[in-house]
């Protein structure tokens, strides 16, 4: 007889209707961190459920724009959500800003913000978890701020007095009961402190001093290493959330014949503990494989256990749930110095200069803004800094030690803070690839700043907004899904870093990435178009799915609400093209595999012969992307000749 159950999780289930679903994120897990010992119940979940070995982050590889494919099933160009930090277009005042025109979205009161100016809902599609809501489930996202409340964006916005109403979704993130918090309702909150859990999520200080190397949330500098703990007590927290309040609410009202539920939970580990890590300051070994990491990766395999632990504790529960494990990108190592395994040198201007707290030599945060600045002639400003007055960007001189507090910079300009930027070229940094947006949309402009990005040692790979035609040296963003139906300005040109690995045995598990960020050489980072970046983990689990089955198949986080609302019978409005597929083959009574094809495009070639090569698979109409970049640039980025299929 088959063997129906993970440790009484049955997978013998009859139709979907009323079943109940759960969508758990490992934020920063890479495939290669999947193990019997750093994380035993992710790897027995893997061979017993559909284990995704062909898996895929969506590029630019960071948290909220795969936050938003997961919560609607579609590609950025519908969803908007670009990159963790993206230009707006206005200047953002919420959530204690200055007016920047470029935030940082993984805060609530901003993305309440946005969704303002743009319409109530800056994804303009409806997620996963708004069409359960309003179709008569109970809801809930728990977990890491931001992405947390993405996955039901709507119900942390702001009423016409100025305050959010009480969501309809259970929303518990890093702000439950603290200023700016999602509110919970009288009964949810009676609940959680009934339970003994309490209502106010507490920090990643993990209770110490927050500059002790046991805070979680301790990044370090340049001579001091950052954390060397995982992210245990606020996840604890969530956890308990989940299991003694949530949960159980739930589970009593569906034995009443009354609702079934939707839930996401977004762990921040291994993510921010691989961010923030001080194994391996400013060395590139073991980066992102130290011991520190290991306990970020065992911490949230440990959370998934108790939330298996209380499903299994009901055989009815057990027997309607399914489960759908993802991350939301894979990892990498950050290199502010070294460009490749011999030890090659970064050349450009940025790094010649010298700045506080930045290893000589080293690439400071901001440099791409400040690379571009000195190329055009064209003043410098702070995009996150206002002067004194608060009427203008403050000025940035790098030759005076001075870089963007954030990395972001206005080029050109007035630098007056108004309602829309004056600048000439915006840039927003983000970490293993950068935004960057020319507001006047001059031709001119956008081909100076892709011929100069071609040359520098750092780039890999360039991609321009379709509007300018063919550019040489770069690809559309058509080609990655990056143009669609969103209102929001749209990058003019993304660039992405270079990126090599330390252990050829083990390349996308030791990738090492140029990053645009203030964090140090040997800590982590992601968002890059290398295999390690692109390549997450993915897992499902449960009565609608197959058991003991290996989906050679391509698939993606675009692929994860499309196929559970398949599972649940939804039909979700769709306003813009760009959506993942329903993943049949892993679904029983699927097909036992799927045709699927792989293939190169190539950009045309800068006067120095340097083009952007795209690895893509393809099923039907979905595409995927595996790696792009320059030559050998890029950590499993194919270019040979007779394997390109278009040349753009």
């Amino acid at each position: 007889m088959a063997d129906n159950t993970l440790d009484g999780i049955s997978t013998a289930g009859s139709g979907s209707q009323g079943r109940n679903v759960i969508i758990y994120v490992t934020d920063g897990l890479r495939p290669s961190s999947v193990n019997p010992e750093d994380a035993p119940t992710l790897y027995e979940l893997s061979q017993k459920g559909v284990k995704f070995v062909n898996s895929h982050s969506l590029f630019p590889t960071f948290t909220t724009p795969n936050a938003s494919a997961i919560a609607t099933g579609h590609y950025l160009g519908d969803t908007g959500d670009f990159s963790n930090t993206i230009y707006t277009g206005y200047p953002v005042f919420a959530g204690g800003l200055t007016g920047t025109p470029t935030p940082f979205i993984e805060n609530d009161a901003i993305l309440s913000d946005i969704d303002e100016h743009f319409g109530g809902n800056y994804l303009d599609e409806e997620t996963l978890l708004a069409y359960a809501r309003e179709h008569g489930y109970n809801t809930a996202a728990v977990g890491k701020l931001g992405p947390t409340l993405i996955q039901d964006v709507t119900q942390g916005n702001v009423g016409a007095d100025g305050k959010i109403p009480t969501p309809k979704t259970i929303i518990i993130d890093d702000s439950t009961g603290k200023t700016g918090g999602v509110p919970l309702s009288p009964e949810i909150t009676k609940l959680l402190v009934n339970a003994g859990v309490g209502a106010t999520t507490p920090d990643r200080t993990n209770g110490v001093a927050s500059t002790d190397q046991l805070s979680n949330g301790f990044s370090g500098n340049n001579t001091t290493p950052g954390t060397l703990a995982a992210n245990t007590v606020q996840q604890q927290y969530f956890t308990n959330a989940i299991t003694k309040a949530i949960l159980p609410y739930f589970n009593e009202q569906e034995n009443d014949q009354s609702k079934p539920f939707a839930l996401v939970y977004w762990s921040r580990d291994p993510d921010g503990t691989q961010h923030n890590q001080g194994d391996s300051l400013n060395s590139l070994t073991p980066g992102i494989n130290g011991p520190t990491s290991k306990a970020g990766v065992k911490n949230a395999d440990n959370n998934l256990k108790e939330i298996l632990n209380y499903i299994n504790s009901d055989p009815q529960l057990a027997a309607n749930t399914d489960i759908f494990i993802t991350a939301d990108h894979g990892f990498s190592t950050i290199s502010k110095q070294f460009t490749d395994a011999q030890g090659g040198k970064v050349s450009d201007y940025a790094s010649s200069l010298t700045y506080p707290g930045v290893n000589p030599g080293y690439l400071p945060s901001g440099f791409v803004a400040i690379d571009i600045a000195h190329e055009l002639a064209l003043p410098l400003y702070d995009a996150d800094t206002a002067t004194a007055d608060g009427k203008n960007y403050a000025l940035v001189d790098p030759t005076q030690g001075q870089r963007p507090r954030n990395g972001d910079g206005l080029i050109g300009g007035s630098g007056v803070i108004q309602d829309k930027p004056d600048a000439k070229v915006v840039v927003a940094a983000n970490g293993g690839s950068d935004l960057i947006y020319i507001p006047d949309h001059n031709p001119e402009t956008v081909n100076k700043v892709v011929d100069f990005l071609s040359k520098q040692d750092y780039t890999s790979g360039l991609f321009v907004s379709d509007e300018y035609g063919s550019v040489p040296g770069a690809l559309p963003l058509s080609s990655i899904n990056l143009k669609g139906s969103t209102e929001l300005p749209t990058p003019d040109i993304v660039l992405n870093f270079r990126t090599f690995a330390t252990d050829s045995n083990n390349p996308s598990g030791s990738q090492v990435e140029i990053a645009d960020t203030a964090l140090q050489q040997g800590q982590g980072m992601h968002g890059s178009f290398g295999r390690g970046d692109t390549y997450n983990n993915m897992i499902a689990f449960g009565p609608d799915f197959k058991q003991g089955y290996v989906d050679n198949a391509p698939v993606s986080n675009a692929d994860v609400a499309t196929t559970l609302a398949n599972v649940l019978g939804f039909d979700i409005p769709s306003n813009g093209d760009l959506t993942g597929r329903v993943i049949t083959e892993a679904l029983l009574g699927g097909p036992d595999s799927i045709p699927y094809t792989t293939g190169i495009l190539k950009s045309a070639p800068t006067a120095d012969g340097i083009s952007t090569y795209l690895n893509y698979q393809q099923v039907g109409d979905t595409s995927y992307f595996d790696a792009a970049g320059f030559g050998d640039r890029t950590v499993g980025l194919t270019t040979f000749p007779e394997s390109v299929t278009s040349v753009i």
